[in-house]
């Protein structure tokens, strides 16, 4: 009995040791930063996003499946937001990854029917900005689009972005309380994670189809 409780006392090997230290160590972490964030699905998507090196995937390889479809990202918006929904896709354009964007007004093919254009575009689109303003929240249209966003991909995570401008947080549409939404405060912030959040969706994208190629 005196050397089996000798036995169970003995110290555990240093390697041991650090071993669990590193386990209990990430096991804790998302826990302990969420709850100091505070998160919860009507809350803003501020630092969510966590983006791997672009180094790691080019999304822009020749036979990426970001060719799968015809544009990255279509931009829904009232018309009245017009002259903010171009300077978003002139940046995301000008960026070094050349995002494709669909603008309705500027791209659909004329003569075509509106919401043949539309559920193309949203069918040959990866992601979806959903621009939410006042204006955008008076727009059967604008609902109509979001509503055919949704039934494309309801549960594809990052695909449909909200960004909320001028807009309190109780007018989020109920269709979206269960995604984090941007909220627009200084435009060029919320561009860059506008930029982000495709970003992130395509490499996931990306390593998910050369994983399956594997």
């Amino acid at each position: 009995a005196g050397w089996f409780r000798r036995l169970l006392h003995k110290s555990k090997p240093r390697s041991v040791e650090s071993s669990l230290d590193t386990s209990r160590s990430a096991s804790s972490s998302p826990s302990s930063s969420s709850e100091s964030a505070g998160y919860s699905p009507s809350m803003s998507l501020v630092s969510s996003v966590r983006l791997s090196p672009i180094s790691v995937l080019d999304i822009s390889a020749s036979g990426s499946a970001r060719w799968a479809k015809s544009y990255d990202v279509c931009i829904c918006h009232s018309e009245v937001d017009l002259e903010l929904v171009e300077e978003l896709v002139s940046y995301l354009e000008g960026q070094p990854e050349s995002f494709r964007c669909f603008l309705q007004l500027r791209d659909a093919a004329p003569g075509s029917a509106m919401v043949t254009e539309l559920c193309d575009a949203v069918q040959n689109s990866h992601c979806w900005v959903m621009l939410i303003t006042p204006s955008f929240l008076q727009d059967p249209w604008c609902k109509y689009q979001m509503h055919q966003a949704l039934a494309e991909a309801p549960m594809a995570n990052g695909r449909t972005i909200p960004v909320l401008k001028d807009v309190d947080r109780k007018d989020y549409p109920k269709e979206l309380r269960n995604l984090y939404y941007i909220y627009m405060a200084l435009k060029e912030n919320s561009f860059k994670q506008i930029r982000d959040t495709i970003m992130h969706y395509l490499q996931e994208l990306c390593r998910s189809s050369a994983s399956r190629m594997e």
